[in-house]
Parts: C-alpha cells; structure tokens; sequence
C-alpha cells in the first residue's frame, strides 16, 4: 500500500450546525481553511481521527472524494443532510 491510497484524517465537528463536519489531514492542520468558512462554522471540535483508505468507507460520504478534496483544497466539508420533507410535514400547521 503506497501512502497516496492513505491518508490521516483528523474529524472536526461545527459547534454551530447539527452534522457539519470538517475532514483535514492530520499532518496540515487547519492552514488551508479559509477563515471565512471558520468563522460560519464556529470553533471546531476534534471528534475523532481515522485513517482513511478508499476500501474503507464512510457512513454517508465517499471516502475517495473525501480524500481528494482534502488533498487538492486541504480540508472537506461534509454539510448536514438535507430534511426529508416528509418528516417536515408531520410538524407543519395544518388548516383546519
């Protein structure tokens, strides 16, 4: 296994935002996100490190994309799920 099919990956969570999370590599820290992007997602909480492999997936993103986004930007952003509208729709007013 060479090492470009691995990668370090320390796992940030958003204080701010229920399931966003920040993917960066262990060995580059938080330099290459954009401050902009920091100050929306709040101070970030390390929840856990992984090492990622592409045979090795992840709950609810791809692991390939993960890693090539980390490595071409320096970080990924895993943004929450979108609402199920009709999950939505069992808390909605409704007329009567």
């Amino acid at each position: 296994m060479t090492d470009a099919s691995r990668l370090i990956c320390e796992v940030f969570k958003s204080p701010r935002r229920d399931e966003m999370y920040l993917y960066l590599d262990k060995a580059r820290g938080m330099a290459a996100v954009p401050q902009s992007l920091l100050d929306q997602f709040g101070p970030p909480m390390s929840i856990m490190t992984l090492l990622l492999r592409p045979e090795r997936p992840l709950a609810r993103v791809d692991v390939i994309k993960v890693m090539a986004a980390i490595r071409a930007q320096g970080f990924y952003l895993q943004m929450p799920p979108p609402k199920d509208p009709e999950v939505l729709d069992l808390f909605s007013p409704r007329d009567e």
